[in-house]
């Protein structure tokens, strides 16, 4: 595998390679001890995802030290930024082969049987032929475990690290929920030859009727009775919850498909960088907005493995999946603010060469490394490469310096 953003480094690979921790943690009430306070669970707080490896792959291509890498993966799998320790690894609970691999998708279970299924196959079939074989029954359930599987996979495809790409596959098959493609319609009378065409139409409904939309919102969330939760795994709660709520229902904002989808993926990225960071800046620190910045870099990691039919299809699902997040949330952001702050970016563009910017990139990349919180260096790790790829945009560099704080929901008390 071609390492393209992370040096050689064995205190890198060897962290990557690591096999001594679950996938997730805070979701299994048998083990105890003063950091893991079972009396205490929040629902909304459960089944988080280990995100120790994306931190090593961040603050790698951001530079860090490797002493400063393992110190940081170090003292997280002992205790995470939200008050709760790493699980240790579970153990095989059966065998997944070729003819049943399809049926626990989304299950929650057998992840270490799915490990061993996908590092078997790769080494039967090669890194390019499992995922073109694979990947086009997993992409859909890419918003499971709040984007996480994916941010694991296609992290692991940056880095070139073999083991975290198998892990990635393993997690989106654990955690899968479908954003319903086969709802998808390609809508003609939509005119918009942009995402921030479709974020400023879709806006604008919102204001027109943002009664009407939070009262759908708001009823769908709540309610969690057999027939409304049918098909939600019995385990999501809080946030994955009502993301999956959306997922299930659809609404015609987000099933009616934009002409953008259907072009060159290659641009469709670039031009959905663009949008979620304006989100991101109308939002500005806020943790779900960030999490479509750093998944959105997963699944251009992902798609670019393959075909191009395969990559519009990453992209429509993308689509669908940050549409679903955000009406989770039972509010959108007003179209008068992504509108200005679509008039002060569109044409902006920095001098690469100025080295005020770039003295203002090395203390963002400084506060990044030092931050307890991983998202955080994340953020400016992707924020940064798209500034440098796309001419110096100034968007980019603006919302790189809005850091998130671990938010207070997910800490235990």
């Amino acid at each position: 595998m071609n390492r393209t953003t992370i040096t050689d480094s064995p205190v890198v690979e060897r962290l990557l390679d690591d096999r001594t921790h679950y996938i997730e943690f805070n979701s299994d009430p048998g083990l105890t001890g003063p950091a893991f306070p079972t009396d205490r669970l929040l629902p909304s707080a459960k089944h988080l995802s280990n995100h120790a490896k994306h931190a090593v792959v961040a603050l790698a291509g951001l530079g860090a030290p490797a002493e400063t890498i393992e110190a940081y993966y170090r003292d997280y799998t002992t205790l995470t930024p939200y008050g709760y320790p790493l699980e240790p690894a579970r153990a095989s609970r059966g065998t997944i082969t070729e003819e049943n691999w399809q049926r626990w998708i989304g299950a929650r279970s057998h992840y270490a049987d799915y490990c061993a299924f996908f590092d078997r196959r790769e080494r039967e079939l090669g890194l390019d032929t499992l995922l073109r074989t694979y990947l086009p029954a997993l992409l859909p359930g890419w918003v499971g475990a709040f984007t996480h599987a994916t941010i694991h996979l296609g992290w692991a495809l940056d880095a070139g690290n073999r083991w975290m790409t198998i892990e990635g596959l393993a997690y989106l098959a654990f955690s899968a929920v479908s954003c319903h493609p086969e709802r998808a319609t390609p809508a003609a009378d939509l005119r918009d030859q942009h995402p921030v065409d479709s974020l400023l139409r879709i806006a604008g409904e919102w204001e027109r009727d943002r009664d009407g939309l939070r009262t759908w919102a708001e009823t769908l969330i709540a309610d969690t009775s057999p027939a409304a939760s049918a098909g939600i795994h019995p385990e999501l709660a809080g946030l994955q919850y009502r993301i999956a709520r959306v997922l299930g229902e659809g609404h015609p904002l987000i099933d009616r498909t934009p002409p953008w989808t259907e072009e060159d993926p290659g641009a469709a990225w670039d031009r959905l960088y663009y949008a979620v960071t304006l989100l991101y800046l109308a939002m500005p620190g806020d943790f779900i907005a960030l999490h479509l910045i750093t998944s959105l870099h997963a699944m251009e990691q992902i798609a670019g493995r393959l075909p191009a039919d395969r990559q519009r299809e990453a992209v429509r699902s993308y689509w669908r999946g940050i549409l679903c997040v955000l009406f989770s949330r039972a509010e959108f952001p007003a179209r008068t603010e992504l509108a200005a702050l679509h008039a002060r970016y569109a044409g902006s563009f920095d001098d690469g060469t100025d080295p005020a910017h770039a003295a203002e990139w090395e203390r963002t990349i400084a506060r990044a490394i030092g931050q307890i919180e991983e998202h955080n260096p994340k953020l400016v790790y992707v924020l940064r490469r798209v500034w440098h790829r796309t001419g110096h945009h100034t968007i980019y560099r603006a919302a790189a310096g809005h850091f998130t704080p671990t938010p207070e929901a997910l800490k235990s008390a």
